[in-house]
């Protein structure tokens, strides 16, 4: 997430992101959970986007946007995993 955030900042990003994730994916998690599949979310979202060399700057509205579908992705990755354990 972005440089200039902070450290309250980037929980604020997190909460939203693992939210809307949570709500975008249908899975219903904690507040805790959200926070960490937000933030991880971010941190994968943001890798992603500097593979593609974009930037979010200082928009809170793009940083979440990144960490939600870096969340997204989170939950995706860790479902497939979760149904082929059950195999």
């Amino acid at each position: 997430m972005g440089l200039g955030l902070g450290f309250v900042g980037s929980i604020v990003v997190g909460l939203i992101a693992g939210w809307l994730a949570g709500k975008i994916m249908k899975r219903d998690q904690g507040l805790v959970t959200n926070l960490i599949v937000g933030v991880i979310g971010g941190i994968i979202g943001g890798g992603l986007l500097g593979f593609l060399n974009g930037s979010t700057g200082n928009s809170w509205i793009l940083m979440i946007i990144t960490a939600t579908i870096g969340a997204c992705i989170l939950l995706w990755l860790v479902g497939l995993v979760k149904g082929k354990a059950k195999q």
